[in-house]
């Protein structure tokens, strides 16, 4: 890429988002838009505006600015504030980098005397280490450097790692009563013995261990047919509240009798019988919900499976026990810490030991197939996307991309597009293969999924671009001269600095400006408003914010990192671009979590020894990187890095043995503080009940129906 396609992608770049923050600006000072800009605030019964309407536009960067850890942790939750903890530990980690590296590193390049081969060498190349020769003392320079940021990450992360441990800490110590710290989970259950039920053998085996302790459990059953007619059900009922609320609109705008809304009976309302729908829908209705209360009875007690979750009369006790070895055998009586009522994968709690064992590897194996398959178009659209090879492949399209205009323009934005197009058609897959393993918790499938796609976006992403890319663009001449590879190779690595500046940019300028400006939202509300969404819930279900979707989030991050950190030595000009992306990113996201985003759980930031884990993963890449590059550059004082990946494993031994076991149990100390309040233990045994198994009578009468499950729980069945 030339110098001035660089410039237009920069300058393009940051218009698209100064335009895009000015619209956020113009937008989210109207009435109608609060649910798109505001809805964590009004969901919390907050004014969006503070009570003036008459403030600065950009007010929203001081209150960013302003808000402190405890504010994000009071209106999103901790696993937020614990992903600022990462972003700012990340900035920390460049910033430091970057006022050692940037100036010295740029001065050690610009004046090495290196002669452009074959004129691959543009004005930003010279500001590269590729622009160092062979053999050349300046390189002592850049083994400072890679030291340097080795070092760096080291300290900024063990002051992260301890951080986030009193954040994890300082919440499940909370006086607050939460359901999930009172159960454990159960899973591999034996068979039954002869002359007991499934609950009875779990009450008589907790209540001889934790006699003291235990309070009830709850044995899970196979919901399905339940969970159908459930969803039937309530698919009647939203119907039926539409069809009314189109009726009452009729009134209002018609006749006074008002037209009553009818629909077909057929295939997708298209075919059929034409009948009143709200007639229709209560006739359903009334038809289903005798029918649920039966199939809810013969779930209860007819279809127990191998797993309960069991509730404790204190926090400590159940700490205690997701905590203790129940069974002799490892592949019975399998008890962990229970995840919050709202993120079981009820479907998932039942499958065995050894089957679990057996789905994981079979998903690790599918997914490190689609990792290597996926390399070979990620490489492909590498080598098609730049100009120089479009030329050569497509040479009817030589004279439109002869046009300086077009030339510009493609070659600052065509290769980054494809990229990001390609990478967004992956994460509801991986998801799928995560969930398929056996993981019982979206908290748990989430950062499975985002390991996998980090993993994947990684090695096919930066190691497919930076060989591909490189590779594809000069293999005639490696079929001529094979023994030069190495060489093309250690020339063309640094040339990909400029792709990934610019790929960076478009993600940081234009990424963020979208998510500032919420445009797509804000359109996809607007026509739901207009033309599908007739009454409250409709409404309400359509401007639903959703959360962070840390997912793909983190791992897109990730990649940040991980080309910032693996180019912070080969070509320092990355380093401004890596700040700009997670100091701009810091500053947005503050705002959409203090007002947007509402968290769909909560693990109290069991995702942070995922992040740890896959910085330093990122960290030993560049290590190596920088290794491989310094032997193609033939210095001789290589070995000294060999240390560094060492170094970084023991540190990532070290952070495991002092921080990870207070992530993945409550350490006894935290959950014996004193709560507020006595926990009310039937509103907790509550909380785990499945929706399609809850007794909700539209009218009323539901008590009584609430009356008969517990003691359907209590006589020898159970939820």
């Amino acid at each position: 890429m030339d110098l001035s396609s660089f410039i237009t992608s920069l300058t393009t770049s940051f218009v698209i988002f100064l335009f895009l923050m000015l619209v956020f600006v113009w937008l989210s000072r109207k009435p109608g838009n609060n649910v798109i800009y505001y809805p964590n605030r009004l969901l919390k019964g907050l004014d969006p505006w503070d009570g003036s309407r008459t403030k600065n536009p950009f007010s929203w960067i001081q209150e960013a600015l302003s808000s402190t850890e405890a504010d994000i942790i009071s209106m999103s939750g901790v696993d937020t504030a614990v992903y600022f903890v990462f972003l700012s530990s990340v900035l920390g980690i460049l910033v430091l980098s970057g006022l050692v590296l940037l100036p010295i590193l740029l001065p050690v390049a610009a004046t090495a005397h290196v002669k452009p081969t074959n004129g691959t060498f543009s004005s930003l190349d010279k500001l590269s280490m590729g622009n160092i020769e062979v053999k050349s003392p300046r390189l002592w320079a850049y083994v400072i450097a890679t030291y340097w940021v080795s070092f760096v990450t080291f300290y900024i992360l063990w002051k992260a790692y301890g951080h986030v441990s009193d954040l994890r800490a300082t919440a499940l110590m909370s006086p607050e009563v939460k359901p999930e710290q009172f159960a454990v989970l159960v899973r591999d259950i034996p068979q039954v013995p002869e002359g007991k039920n499934r609950k009875e053998q779990v009450d008589s085996y907790f209540k001889t261990i934790h006699a003291e302790t235990f309070y009830r459990s709850m044995v899970v059953t196979d919901n399905k047919q339940a969970n159908k007619i459930w969803e039937e059900l309530e698919g009647y009922r939203k119907k039926c509240a539409r069809a009314e609320a189109i009726f009452a609109a009729t009134k209002r705008t018609g006749t006074a009798e008002g037209t009553r809304p009818t629909n077909k009976i057929g295939f997708l309302g298209l075919i059929g019988k034409k009948v009143d729908t709200i007639d229709y829908c209560n006739e359903k209705i009334n038809e289903l919900f005798p029918k649920l209360e039966s199939e809810q009875k013969t779930t209860i007690r007819e279809k127990q499976q191998a797993a309960a979750i069991v509730f404790f009369n204190s926090r400590l006790a159940a700490a205690s026990a997701a905590q203790a070895v129940h069974a002799q055998m490892p592949d019975s009586w399998t008890v962990t810490e229970a995840p919050e009522p709202r993120q079981l994968i009820w479907r998932n709690f039942t499958i065995k030991f050894y089957e679990r064992t057996i789905r994981q590897c079979i998903v690790y194996v599918v997914v490190a197939l689609i990792i290597f398959f996926f390399m070979i178009p990620i490489a492909i659209i590498s080598a098609f996307t730049t100009l120089d090879n479009l030329r050569r492949l497509l040479p009817f399209l030589k004279p439109v991309l002869d046009i300086a205009a077009v030339k510009t323009v493609l070659e600052a934005y065509l290769p980054q597009i494809a990229l990001i197009v390609f990478l967004a058609l992956l994460p509801k897959f991986l998801m799928m293969f995560s969930k398929a393993e056996g993981i019982p918790s979206e908290a748990h499938a989430v950062r499975a999924t985002s390991g996998k796609y980090f993993y994947f976006i990684v090695l096919n992403v930066f190691i497919g671009v930076t060989v591909g890319g490189t590779l594809f663009g000069t293999l005639k001449t490696i079929e001529k001269t094979p023994n030069k590879a190495v060489h093309i190779l250690g020339k063309g690595v640094p040339a990909n600095a400029t792709f990934f500046v610019t790929f960076v940019a478009l993600k940081f300028f234009v990424g963020y400006g979208l998510e500032l400006s919420r445009l797509v939202p804000l359109i996809i509300f607007h026509l739901k408003r207009k033309f599908m969404c007739k009454t409250e819930a409709e409404l309400k279900e359509a401007w639903a914010p959703g959360d962070f979707g840390y997912a793909t989030r983190v791992p897109g991050d990730m990649l940040i990192i991980t080309i910032a950190l693996c180019y912070s030595v080969i070509a320092p000009i990355i380093i401004p671009f890596g700040v700009a992306y997670f100091g701009l990113g810091w500053l947005i996201l503050r705002n959409q979590a203090l007002k947007v985003y509402v968290p769909s759980y909560e693990s109290y930031g069991r995702m942070w020894p995922h992040m740890h884990a896959r910085i330093l993963a990122a960290l030993i890449i560049f290590q190596i990187t920088m290794f491989g590059f310094f032997l193609l550059k033939e210095f001789v004082e290589t070995v000294l890095l060999i240390p560094l990946p060492i170094f970084t494993i023991l540190f990532s031994f070290v952070c495991s043995k002092k921080f990870y076991r207070s992530f993945s149990h409550t350490p006894l100390e935290v959950a014996s503080h004193e709560l507020k309040e006595i926990p009310n233990m039937e509103s907790i045994f509550k909380a785990f009940i499945p929706a399609c198994l809850r007794s909700e009578k539209f009218d009323d009468g539901g008590d009584q129906f609430e009356d008969a499950l517990a003691q359907f729980s209590r006589s020898g069945s159970t939820v």
